[in-house]
């Protein structure tokens, strides 16, 4: 693997484990969010494919209004 390859994949993120638990689909965090949102984008939240700050923001707050909790993207995510 490339130096470029490692800094952008990171493993399965807390998200995946969150989602899980909470008893959601990464199709009920695109139809959660109040911006355009793709179902490309949570699998790549979830795999650990590194994602843009707004992006990141967009995964945080879709969660947010699924579950009725106030996540930040440090809970989600194992990189910054």
């Amino acid at each position: 693997m490339s130096d470029t390859t490692q800094q952008r994949e990171w493993g399965e993120q807390p998200l995946a484990r969150i989602l899980s638990e909470a008893g959601l689909t990464p199709h009920d965090l695109v139809t959660a969010s109040e911006v355009p949102m793709t179902h490309k984008m949570v699998a790549r939240a979830c795999k650990g494919r590194w994602l843009t700050p707004n992006t990141r923001r967009i995964v945080v707050a879709a969660l947010n209004r699924a579950t009725g909790r106030e996540y930040t993207p440090s809970d989600l995510f194992t990189y910054g």
